[in-house]
């Protein structure tokens, strides 16, 4: 893989602490803007925003508690995200965007949508969270050959749900940036990349922005309204208009490429690439196809936005 382009890490201040954030591309071009998921940051996004930046002002931002943001003393639920990121976004003026997101980046943005759907000029997405009826549905698979392996996944998180069990996991043993996340990747990544990946969460403490999220999966109707507010942020996706493009891996993870293709089909105006070998970060086995499939789609989206204003 080529080396990436180097784009520097911005703060700004919010609600008492700071978020960091990558900014690339033009002023004046339409806002793409990238979210991420647990255990992450915009680093995972470094492949892809160069790719994207010719058509696009690109921003992406480190969640609270992620990456290089602060770690203000707050529970890091979902709740918490959304209230860091509605200010984050108010202040960077951003009026309209297209949406590309990943894991818990997805719930951020479908919740964002569902209350601004105009703020929304497309979603990109992958490997999304979707409010689970059982525990059945997280890691869901028609694959005999997977069974084993989403059942292991189901035990795992169960776990990470647990009062105790969870701490000694994630707090004490870093499993979910040392397993969770390489267990997520196809490729093998190397200690330098897994570096920046480590810097953030090098104490017990440090990781408790981890340990949250796992618990924040509505699963089962639990948290209850985690569960309520991502019903109505997949009921207002399944009725919306903008255009949509969800990218899957071969198996994946959350997102099979088989439930990928029914979902995709479930919705207006949603295209469904199929990204080959993958599992949960697609970002770190697939940039360049993301980031190309991306720009392609956001060149085509605004080269007719003026026809379909008229």
């Amino acid at each position: 893989m080529s080396k990436p382009i180097e784009i520097e890490i911005r703060l700004a201040p919010v609600l008492g602490s700071t978020m960091a954030y990558r900014e690339t591309g033009e002023q004046d071009a339409p806002v793409a803007l990238f979210l991420h998921g647990n255990p992450t940051s915009s680093h995972i996004w470094r492949n892809i925003l160069p790719l994207v930046s010719p058509v696009a002002r690109c921003i992406a931002p480190d969640l609270i508690g992620f990456g290089q943001s602060g770690k203000p003393d707050i529970a890091y639920r979902f709740f918490d995200h959304v209230r860091y990121l509605d200010t984050f976004i108010e202040q960077r003026g951003i009026k309209s965007a297209y949406l590309v997101a990943q894991d818990w980046g997805t719930a951020l943005a479908l919740h964002l949508a569902a209350r601004g759907p105009d703020f929304v000029r497309g979603l990109a997405f992958m490997e999304f969270i979707r409010p689970m009826p059982t525990w059945q549905d997280f890691h869901y698979t028609e694959r005999a050959e997977e069974q084993d392996h989403a059942e292991a996944a189901r035990a795992v998180f169960r776990k990470f749900r647990t009062p105790g069990e969870g701490e000694a996991m994630i707090l004490e043993a870093n499993a979910f940036v040392e397993r969770v996340l390489p267990g997520g990747i196809v490729r093998k990544l190397s200690d330098d990349e897994m570096s920046p990946y480590r810097a953030p969460f090098p104490t017990p403490e440090s990781r408790r922005p981890v340990l949250a999220l796992p618990r924040e999966l509505p699963i089962a109707g639990e948290p209850a309204d985690v569960d309520a507010a991502l019903q109505s942020a997949h009921a207002a996706l399944a009725a919306s208009f903008y255009p949509k493009l969800l990218f899957s891996g071969e198996p994946g993870a959350l997102v099979a490429p088989e439930f990928a293709e029914t979902f995709a089909a479930s919705l207006k105006h949603c295209a469904h690439v199929r990204l080959g070998a993958g599992l949960h970060f697609l970002q770190e086995d697939h940039p360049e196809a993301i980031g190309r499939s991306v720009a392609g789609w956001i060149a085509g989206i605004e080269a007719v936005r003026p026809q379909l204003a008229a």
